[in-house]
C-alpha cells in the first residue's frame, strides 16, 4: 500500500496507538487504562514496528499519566528523526499518583502540558499535537487554536489537529494553516461515515481511533473473563460501545460473526480484515490500532501486504450490517 499524508508528512497507512501501553491510571477508583503492562515488551514492539517501516506513533499525555510517553521516548531513542510523533492535550493526570486531575484548555495550561509532554518524550518538538477534548465548544476552540499557532511559531509543534467525533467541531478549524488532521473513532462495526467523507472533501487526514473496536474485532474476547480488574473494558463505563458490564457487546459479537467470512477472505486474519475495511472505506484513513506485543504488531503490519477490501466485499458487509441484530441471533 502507498503512503498516506498527514499535512506534509508521508506516513505508512498504519500507525501505532499507544493508550494500551501506558499502563494503569485512574479516576478515583475507576480504571482508565488497559491493565498492567510490560514496558520491555512495549519497547520491543515499537522498535519492531519501526524496523518494519511504520513511522507514525500517536499517544497522549493522559495515557498512564504520562507513562506511555516515557516508554515511547525509550523506544525511539536515536531514531526521533525517523518518526512522525503525535501526542494529545486537554486532560491531565498526576504522574506519581496516576490520578486524573481534570480538563484544561487555557493558554498557559496548554503550554504547560506541551512542555511536560516534550520532557517525557525527550524531544524538542511534536509533529502533530491533538486537542483531546472532543466536545469542546467550537466557538471557544479558536482561542485554543491561537495558542497552538503560537506553539508552531516557537517550534514546539509542527502542526495540530482535533481528536473529536463531531463533524461540525472538526470543520471549525479547517481554515487554519497548521490544522492537518482529525482523529476520530471509526471501525467496521461502528463507522463514522460522515467524518470520513468530510476528511475526503476537505483534504485532511483522518486518523482512526478504535479501529479494532477496543480489541473486540480481534475475536479473542467472548465472555470478558480475559480482562483484568484494572482494565477499563472490565468496568465498561456508559460511553463504551464495545463492552458492557465487563463483557463484549452481544449485539456486536453477532454482527462480527455475520461478516467474519468476508473479513477473513483472501487469507486475512480478523484484525487484518478490519484494517482492510478502513483502508477501503476512505483514502485518507490512517488506523492506529493499540498493541502490547510484537506478535500483535506483526499481524497488523502484515495487513499492509494485502490489498484493501474490494468494492464487492464492502457492499456485502454493508448489506449484512444493515440487518436487524435480532435476525442475526
Amino acid at each position: 500500500m502507498q503512503n498516506r499524508k498527514i499535512g506534509d508528512f508521508d506516513v505508512r497507512p498504519l500507525g501505532l496507538g499507544c493508550w494500551a501501553i501506558g499502563g494503569e491510571f485512574w479516576e478515583g477508583n475507576k480504571p482508565l487504562g488497559w491493565g498492567k503492562v510490560d514496558d520491555n515488551a512495549s519497547i520491543q514492539a515499537i522498535q519492531f514496528a519501526l524496523d518494519n517501516g511504520i513511522n507514525f506513533i500517536d499517544t497522549a499525555n493522559i495515557y498512564g499519566a504520562g507513562h506511555s510517553e516515557k516508554v515511547i521516548a525509550k523506544a525511539i531513542q536515536g531514531r526521533r528523526d525517523k518518526v512522525i510523533l503525535s501526542s494529545k492535550f486537554g486532560f491531565d493526570a498526576d504522574e506519581q499518583t496516576k490520578q486524573v486531575l481534570g480538563a484544561f484548555s487555557k493558554p498557559d495550561e496548554i503550554v504547560a502540558m506541551c512542555d511536560a509532554s516534550l520532557r517525557r518524550l525527550n524531544t524538542d518538538y511534536l509533529d502533530i499535537y491533538y486537542f483531546h477534548i472532543g466536545d469542546y465548544d467550537k466557538q471557544e476552540v479558536m482561542v485554543v487554536a491561537d495558542t497552538l499557532d503560537d506553539l508552531v511559531r516557537q517550534g514546539k509543534i509542527r502542526s495540530y489537529g482535533w481528536s473529536t467525533d463531531d463533524v461540525d467541531n472538526a470543520q471549525a478549524l479547517i481554515k487554519r494553516d497548521h490544522y492537518v488532521s482529525v482523529q476520530f473513532e471509526s471501525n467496521v462495526l461502528s463507522p463514522n461515515t460522515a467524518m470520513t467523507k468530510m476528511c475526503e472533501q476537505q483534504g485532511i487526514a483522518g486518523v482512526n481511533r478504535g479501529p479494532l473496536a477496543m480489541g473486540l474485532l480481534s475475536g479473542k474476547y467472548r465472555d470478558g473473563n480475559e480482562l483484568s480488574e484494572s482494565d477499563i473494558r472490565k468496568v465498561s463505563p456508559d460511553w463504551m460501545l464495545y463492552f458492557k458490564d465487563g463483557k463484549p457487546s452481544k449485539e456486536l459479537i453477532y454482527r462480527l460473526d455475520s461478516i467474519r467470512d468476508i473479513l477473513t477472505a483472501d487469507d486475512r486474519s480478523l484484525t487484518q480484515g478490519a484494517l482492510a475495511w478502513l483502508w477501503a472505506n476512505g483514502q485518507r484513513n490512517i488506523p492506529i490500532p493499540g498493541f502490547r506485543t510484537v506478535e500483535q504488531l506483526s499481524q497488523n503490519i502484515a495487513a499492509l501486504d494485502k490489498a484493501p477490501m474490494t468494492p464487492d466485499q464492502m457492499a456485502e458487509i454493508q448489506a449484512l450490517l444493515s440487518v436487524d441484530a435480532e435476525a442475526l441471533v
